[in-house]
């Protein structure tokens, strides 16, 4: 059984049906009995230990879900995806079957996806200036527009056990438009767009797909996720440099930051979007329409 005995929604509001949405889920989970706390997807704070859900809906789009992947995922919250945008492919659960798909919760029958996720930081001259986690991708790319930004990259088995030294492998040295480090997850957004691999969503796998490469041997790779990706804004960067995070948060970088890039310790739990509605959403959505993209919140 899902239990929920205390639940939170991420309502998008800007979406036209999200209110009469909203509203119709909370009157269910108050005739079931269960607690609900209900906040804008924009403007919610990050939950703490002590506030014991056990359940997140997320009313929206994939951008939503994005969100609310963030702010949940690390406390082992697991995530009910209602999808009231236009792609769904992370938010596979359609507003007319929401409910059928609850009750198929509370009694154990319905899948959870399990998402790999990263996480990443940034060393300012030995000194860590900002952490963040992901569901998608991490992107670093020049501020301005069509500027080269000049990047190397390495992976690295993380810190190495004692008596070993760790294991530093090069991946190059990169002259392009971006650099994308995507999860399989977010195989299907900036990172397919880009001319990179689209993945099985539960595979643990990281993809590193430079965007608009200078020189052409310069290909997407596909890394084992226990690996992480260490990436180094080289010191005659000379254009800014920015670090984009699922497409919602933004941080400045400066010359000589590195990016280390890895597992993040805990994943996203999607109920209700598994395998076969993902293959569904990439034939109806991706082949026929020859789009990509996660990004609609």
């Amino acid at each position: 059984m899902g239990e929920s005995k205390r639940v939170i929604l991420f309502v998008n509001f800007h979406k036209t049906r999200a209110p009469v949405l909203a509203r119709e889920l909370l009157d269910e989970l108050a005739r079931l009995g269960i607690d609900a706390f209900s906040c804008p997807f924009e403007d919610a704070g990050i939950p703490g230990p002590e506030d014991h859900f056990d359940l997140a809906f997320s009313l929206g789009g994939d951008g939503t879900v994005l969100y609310t992947a963030r702010k949940v995922a690390p406390l082992g919250i697991p995530i009910f995806p209602i999808n009231i945008g236009t792609l769904g492919f992370i938010a596979a659960v359609h507003p007319d079957e929401w409910k059928t798909t609850f009750h198929a919760w509370l009694a154990g029958g319905a899948e959870v996806s399990r998402r790999l996720m990263l996480e990443l930081w940034v060393e300012r001259r030995g000194r860590e200036v900002y952490r963040a986690v992901c569901l998608n991708d991490a992107v670093v790319s020049a501020m301005g527009i069509a500027k080269i930004i000049r990047l190397r990259a390495e992976s690295t088995d993380g810190p190495p056990a004692e008596g070993l030294q760790e294991e530093r492998i090069s991946l190059g040295h990169y002259r392009s438009d971006g650099l994308i480090a995507a999860t399989p997850t977010g195989s299907t957004g900036y990172s397919a767009a880009a001319g990179g691999p689209i993945l099985d969503p539960e595979l643990e796998a990281i993809i590193i797909n430079p965007v608009c490469p200078f020189t052409q041997s310069n290909r997407p790779l596909v890394i084992p996720a226990r690996r992480r990706v260490i990436v180094e804004v080289e010191a005659e960067q000379r254009s800014g440099v920015l670090l984009t995070v699922d497409g919602q948060l933004t941080e400045a970088l400066e010359p000589g930051d590195r990016i280390c890039i890895g597992r993040a310790p805990g994943e996203a739990r999607l109920v209700a979007s598994g395998r076969k509605g993902f293959y569904t959403a990439l034939r109806t959505k991706f082949f026929r329409t020859g789009t990509a993209g996660d990004g609609d919140a």
